[in-house]
């Protein structure tokens, strides 16, 4: 193990003996006590697994030290052996533990659906996609709230907004923002062809409330209107759905959902703040994307990450090359193969990079 990577173990394991202490200590503020509480939750486990990463050490010490007696040769070397394979297999492990974490991994998250090229039958495909994602949330015990839905003529989904909270809902789903496209026959081709339909997600982490007080209220219009579709004879009768424009970049957001005009206000702001930090992160993203292009050419596979073939019955992610033959299953939100792939291609490219 490299003396690097010791030295944060050992940092980590002394900072976890200073939070035990503060949390013993009386008179602690609330805020204070989650701080240390949510900092120990990310500590403890690396800790644990340097203890035994030392106590595999001391043991493959004590059999290198009886090697040398002609009548425990053997077994010294069965349990050198057996050291040796935990020591490789605790440090892969502390290496991921110790890999850098996105701040927003534990957030709240807004997963938008849209449908793109393809008429209804995009739309149709937005609403499979839309109710994937919440039956997964369902499967994780997460609560949703539908925020904005916009049907199409055929009971599609041309636009959709979700907000999905628990734990770790941005961490487990933020690999899912791209293109999503569908081949297979639609309902209303009468000669037996396949058509291919498009549709985007994009999920953003809930903003902390001090990104949403920074927007500017002079840069916003706010329109109310009434809201429409289910909800009773209340939700028809008054002006309760609003729509915040945001001059500046004309980002349009509405929200429906609620029956109180101020409810839905504040939800549309949340979501608007949560759209203006993913395109400050996509600018971001675009300009280092242009300076790699500039040395190693375009690698960019963002624009259809998936490819769901209904007629074979696969789902192909194109950003890691894993095809699975259960699209069925998949759809109905069964997504932990899948998203689990996604984060180990991820973790071992963050290995990559510090290697």
């Amino acid at each position: 193990m490299k003396d690097s990577l010791r030295d944060k173990l050992q940092t980590a394991a002394r900072r976890l003996e200073e939070i035990d202490a503060l949390l013993g200590a009386e008179g602690i503020e609330p805020q204070r006590l989650r701080e240390l509480g949510s900092e120990r939750a990310e500590l403890a486990p690396v800790a644990q697994l340097y203890g035994e990463l030392r106590d595999a050490e001391r043991q493959r010490e004590q059999a290198r030290e009886l090697l040398g007696d002609a009548e425990m040769h053997a077994l010294a070397e069965e349990e050198l052996g057996s050291a040796e394979l935990r020591i490789a297999d605790l440090e892969q492990q502390l290496q991921r533990a110790l890999l850098p974490r996105d701040p927003d991994d534990r957030k709240a998250a807004f997963v938008e659906v849209r449908a793109g090229t393809g008429g209804e039958e995009s739309a149709l495909f937005a609403s499979e996609l839309l109710r994937m994602y919440t039956r997964y949330a369902e499967r994780r015990g997460w609560r949703v709230e539908v925020l904005q839905h916009s049907a199409s003529d055929l009971g599609g989904v041309r636009e959709a907004v979700l907000r999905l909270s628990g734990e770790g809902v941005y961490g487990r789903l933020k690999f899912e923002s791209g293109g999503h496209r569908v081949q297979r026959v639609p309902a209303t081709e009468s000669q037996g062809r396949i058509h291919t339909s498009a549709a985007t997600v994009a999920v953003m982490p809930e903003p902390d409330a001090q990104a949403a007080v920074a927007i500017n209220p002079a840069e916003l219009r706010i329109d109310t209107f009434r809201a429409s579709g289910a909800g009773g004879q209340h939700i028809n009768k008054t002006d309760s759905a609003v729509r915040v424009t945001h001059l500046p970049t004309g980002l349009v957001v509405e929200c429906q959902d609620d029956r109180s005009q101020h409810r839905n206000k504040a939800r549309a702001l949340e979501v608007l703040a949560a759209r203006l930090e993913q395109r400050r992160r996509q600018q971001a993203h675009e300009r280092e994307a242009a300076q790699r292009r500039s040395l190693v050419g375009s690698g960019d596979r963002s624009d259809r990450i998936r490819t769901y073939n209904v007629p074979q019955g696969r789902v192909t992610d194109h950003r890691i090359n894993l095809t699975l033959y259960k699209i069925d299953s998949l759809l109905g939100g069964d997504l932990d193969e899948l998203l689990d792939a996604l984060q180990a291609e991820h973790q071992a490219e963050q290995l990559a990079a510090l290697a």
